[in-house]
């Protein structure tokens, strides 16, 4: 049960921010030992994928409406997705999940947020999301599936370097992640349906309200942050711990 919570605390909080969930849950699940199983994992998912469609409900349905919007993010969603079947098919983004990588690029992603913070604030999502903008963040969104990179943070910092304004930024990478979670979901939603333990299907709908709420919470406490203040907090972080990092993984 403690597992479960801390795991959906993790899962909530880093997901949406720019800080990389993956390295945080490889991170704690190894020196805090906690089992993480690939329903559990999946729950979490689903828990964030709620909290996401919750949350932006006005601008999911909007998107019937305005169906150029949900065009540039379906197709800026493919390319992380298409490599990840790729790379979980081949196993080889298992070989990727070692603290070394985490440490490298949790410090030179946390740079690059700072840099592209500085470019001047031009751009709205309502006025200059085009297609190109589109598909140069869902490129740049491959590099999330090195763990450490984070998906948030990458597609952040791609639209910061097109000049676009922080809230609005925060709001492309999250409703980028809708089908990009969707995907997760709906790939392993059946191994937790068809769970033959009561104990492990409750932990995993536990996994998915704690995730949701802590997810929901992130997600509307970020977007406030970012209508006052700069990333630099989120950038100064990753250099932080990945300095940390490194002097684990080499002394």
């Amino acid at each position: 049960m403690i597992a479960i919570f801390l795991l959906s605390l993790i899962q909530g909080v880093t997901e949406f921010l720019p800080i990389s969930s993956s390295s945080h849950l490889i991170i704690a699940s190894e020196f805090f030992e906690l089992e993480k199983s690939l329903s559990i994992d999946v729950s979490l998912h689903i828990g964030s994928f709620l909290a996401v469609l919750v949350y932006f409900y006005k601008d999911v349905i909007n998107f019937y409406k305005n169906k150029s919007l949900f065009f540039k993010i379906i197709i800026s969603s493919i390319p992380v997705m298409l490599t990840g079947i790729v790379l979980v098919e081949t196993n080889f983004i298992e070989k990727m999940r070692n603290i070394e990588i985490i440490a490298w690029t949790t410090l030179i992603f946390g740079i690059l947020l700072y840099i592209s913070d500085k470019f001047k604030i031009e751009k709205t999502i309502n006025k200059d999301f085009s297609l190109k903008s589109a598909l140069f963040i869902g490129f740049l969104q491959i590099l999330s599936l090195i763990p450490g990179v984070s998906r948030s943070g990458i597609a952040i910092t791609a639209a910061r370097f097109l000049k676009f304004e922080r809230v609005d930024s925060a709001k492309i990478s999250f409703l980028i992640s809708i089908p990009i979670l969707g995907a997760v979901s709906i790939f392993g939603i059946k191994n937790i349906l068809f769970l033959e333990s009561q104990y492990y299907y409750n932990l995993n709908i536990l996994a998915i309200f704690f995730a949701f709420l802590f997810s929901l919470i992130t997600i509307k406490y970020f977007l406030k942050y970012l209508n006052k203040f700069s990333l630099n907090i989120f950038a100064y972080y990753r250099l932080f711990l990945g300095i940390v990092l490194l002097i684990i993984a080499y002394l």
